[in-house]
């Protein structure tokens, strides 16, 4: 199945990719504007960086952030290859991205509808619309070839 969202998420899943030969977790994330155009990308960067905060939302959001010149991404879109954690789905709703839309489901982590659905919690000033499953297959298994690599 195409959707509206292939080709960010082809350059999401190269840049997962990149993070897994760089031993990271492979995860690629991509922020489009309100006119499709990618506007910012990431890749997780955590052991290569030694930074927590090193997940490919996070690096994606501030690349963005830089090129819109300012913090609010109202009417921006957000690719990600594993449905965002906790942390990332609070610089999601700080940044005020509209919409998110990811490949992989995380049942341990994820904070997009699998373990907890903040992005989506009416209790908090700020929403977005999630689409979850895009290309999951193939987000799936960079993220299972990566770490049975590991074993």
């Amino acid at each position: 199945m195409t959707s509206a969202f292939d080709t960010a998420m082809s350059r999401a899943l190269a840049l997962a990719a990149e993070a897994g030969e760089s031993g990271d977790v492979p995860v690629g994330a991509v922020v489009l504007d309100a006119s499709g155009t990618m506007v910012g990308e990431g890749r997780n960067v955590r052991e290569v960086t030694h930074d927590p905060t090193g997940h490919a939302e996070v690096v994606a959001l501030r690349a963005a952030a830089e090129v819109h010149g300012g913090w609010n991404l109202e009417g921006h879109t957000l690719v990600v290859t594993l449905e965002p954690c906790v942390m990332c789905a609070g610089a999601i709703l700080q940044s005020r991205i509209g919409r998110v839309v990811f490949g992989a489901w995380d049942d341990k982590a994820g904070a997009a509808g699998s373990m907890y659905d903040l992005l989506r919690d009416r209790r908090l000033p700020y929403r977005a619309e999630v689409i979850g499953g895009i290309r999951s297959a193939e987000a799936t298994a960079l993220l299972r070839d990566f770490f049975e690599s590991r074993r």
